[in-house]
C-alpha cells in the first residue's frame, strides 16, 4: 500500500511537467508544419515558374509627343474599307434596304475624307514661317486700315463738304478728302496695334494682320506714321489749320481715349460717337473755314446716327465683346443699351427739323425724310421691346442704308448758294441807295 501511495504521489507531482513538456512538443510540430508548408511552395513555385515572383519590368523610355502625333497621323491615314453585307433576310421592306444603302455610301464617303482631314490638321499643327508678299501687301495694309471704315468716314467728309453754302471747289475737296482718308487710316492702324491681345479672344477679330502675324507691329507703327503725317500736314497746309486741328484731334480721341476706354467704361460708346461726328465738321471747316451752326447739325445727326447703328452692332457680339474683356453696354447694361439706341433713333426726327430752322435745307428736307426717320424708329422700338438678335439685325442693317439716304435727301434739299449770293447783293444795293439819299 505504501508503494502504490508513492507512485500515485510521484505521478501527481510530474503531471505540470509532462503538460509543459506536451505544449513544447505542440509548438514545435506546429513549427514544423509551417515549415513544411513553407518548402512545399517552393517546391511547387520551382518547378512551375507562371506562380513564381517575377520582378517588374523597366519602363520604357518616354516617347516624344512629336512621335505620339505622327503614329496618330498614319492611323488616321488607314482607310478600312468596309464592304456591304448582303441582306440574310429576303423578307426586308424596300424603305429599309433604301435606308441601308444611303448609310452605306455615307460611310464611305467619310472614310474617303479621313486622310485629308488628318493630313490638313497636321499641317496646321506644325509652326510655319509667316513670309510676307509685295502681292499681299496691299490688301493686308486694306484690313490694317479697315478700309471700309475709312471710305464710311470719307462719305460723311464729302457730305459735309458738299452741304456748306459756298462754291464747290475740287482741288480744295480732294485734298480734304484725301487727307481725312490718311488720318482715318493711321487711327485705324494705331487701334489695332494696341488691341492685338483683346482681338486675338474674339471671333470677329481674331484674323486681323497683327493677331494673325502676317506683319509686324513695327511696321504697323510705320504704316500709321506715314499716313498720319502727311494726311496731317494736307490738311494743315493744303486746306485750313482749322480742319488740320480737327483731324489730330480726332486721332487722338481715338487712339489715346476711346481704345483704352473700351475696357474701363461703357462710356467709350458716347466718345466713339464724337469721334465719328467730327468728319463731316472737318469737310464743312474745310469749304467754310469756320465752325458755324450747319457743321454742328451734321456732327449732331452724325452722333446720333451711330448709336442705334453700333448698339444694334453690338448686341449681337455680347459673347465675343465679354471674351475679349471689352465693357459695352450691350455686356453690361443691356436695358441702357436698348434705351439709348430708341432715344438716338427719335433724336434724328428732331435733328432733320432743325435743319430748315437753321437755314441749311428747305422744308421740303423734314417731310422727305420723315418716312425714313420713322422706320428707324420704329425699328429701335422693335430692339427695346423684343431684345433679340433678330431686331437687332434688322436695326443693324437699317442703319447702312438709312444714312446714305438721310445725306442724299439733305443734299437735294439743300439751299441754292445762288440764292444767298443775290441777296447778299440786294442787301448791298439797298444800303448804297440809303446811303446815297442820306447824302446830301
Amino acid at each position: 500500500g505504501l508503494f502504490v501511495w508513492r507512485l500515485h504521489s510521484a505521478g501527481m507531482q510530474k503531471v505540470p511537467c509532462q503538460f509543459v513538456h506536451l505544449c513544447r512538443v505542440a509548438n514545435n510540430r506546429l513549427i514544423t508544419f509551417q515549415y513544411f508548408n513553407f518548402l512545399k511552395r517552393m517546391y511547387v513555385t520551382q518547378y512551375n515558374k507562371d506562380l513564381s515572383q517575377r520582378a517588374k519590368p523597366k519602363p520604357d523610355s518616354i516617347v516624344s509627343p512629336f512621335h505620339e502625333l505622327q503614329q496618330l497621323d498614319q492611323e488616321k491615314k488607314v482607310i478600312h474599307k468596309i464592304s456591304p453585307i448582303s441582306p440574310v433576310h429576303q423578307s426586308w421592306s424596300e424603305t429599309s434596304s433604301r435606308s441601308e444603302l444611303r448609310e452605306i455610301k455615307s460611310a464611305v464617303k467619310t472614310e474617303g475624307l479621313v486622310t485629308p482631314v488628318g493630313a490638313e490638321s497636321k499641317e496646321d499643327r506644325q509652326w510655319k514661317e509667316m513670309k510676307l508678299r509685295l502681292d499681299d501687301l496691299p490688301g493686308i495694309l486694306a484690313r490694317l486700315s479697315k478700309i471700309k471704315l475709312t471710305a464710311l468716314v470719307v462719305g460723311t467728309a464729302s457730305a459735309g463738304f458738299a452741304m456748306a453754302p459756298v462754291p464747290f471747289e475740287l482741288p480744295c475737296f480732294l485734298l480734304a478728302s484725301l487727307g481725312t482718308g490718311l488720318a482715318s487710316c493711321a487711327a485705324n492702324s494705331i487701334n489695332q496695334f494696341f488691341e492685338v491681345p483683346f482681338d486675338s479672344n474674339m471671333n470677329r477679330t481674331k484674323n486681323r494682320p497683327l493677331v494673325r502675324g502676317q506683319i509686324s507691329p513695327l511696321l504697323a507703327v510705320c504704316f500709321a506714321a506715314s499716313c498720319g503725317i502727311p494726311g496731317i500736314a494736307l490738311l494743315t497746309l493744303g486746306v485750313n489749320p482749322l480742319t488740320g486741328a480737327l483731324g489730330a484731334f480726332n486721332i487722338f480721341l481715338y487712339t489715346c481715349c476711346y481704345t483704352p476706354l473700351k475696357r474701363m467704361s461703357i462710356a467709350n460708346t458716347w466718345v466713339g460717337a464724337v469721334v465719328g461726328a467730327i468728319p463731316p465738321v472737318m469737310g464743312w471747316t474745310a469749304a467754310t473755314g469756320s465752325l458755324d451752326a450747319g457743321a454742328l447739325l451734321l456732327g449732331g445727326i452724325l452722333y446720333s446716327w451711330q448709336f442705334p447703328h453700333f448698339n444694334a452692332l453690338s448686341w449681337g457680339l455680347r459673347e465675343d465683346y465679354s471674351r475679349g474683356g471689352y465693357c459695352m453696354m450691350s455686356v453690361t447694361h443691356p436695358g441702357l443699351c436698348r434705351r439709348v439706341a430708341l432715344r438716338h433713333c427719335l433724336a434724328l426726327i428732331g435733328l432733320s427739323t432743325a435743319a430748315p430752322v437753321l437755314g441749311i435745307t428747305t422744308w421740303t428736307f423734314p417731310v422727305i425724310s420723315l418716312p425714313v426717320n420713322l422706320y428707324i424708329s420704329y425699328l429701335g422700338f422693335r430692339f427695346y421691346r423684343d431684345a433679340d438678335r433678330s431686331s437687332s439685325r434688322k436695326l443693324f442693317f437699317c442703319s447702312l442704308w438709312h444714312l446714305p439716304l438721310l445725306l442724299l435727301v439733305m443734299f437735294t434739299c439743300k439751299k441754292p448758294v445762288l440764292e444767298k449770293e443775290d441777296k447778299g447783293d440786294l442787301l448791298g444795293e439797298s444800303h448804297e441807295r440809303a446811303v446815297e439819299i442820306r447824302l446830301p
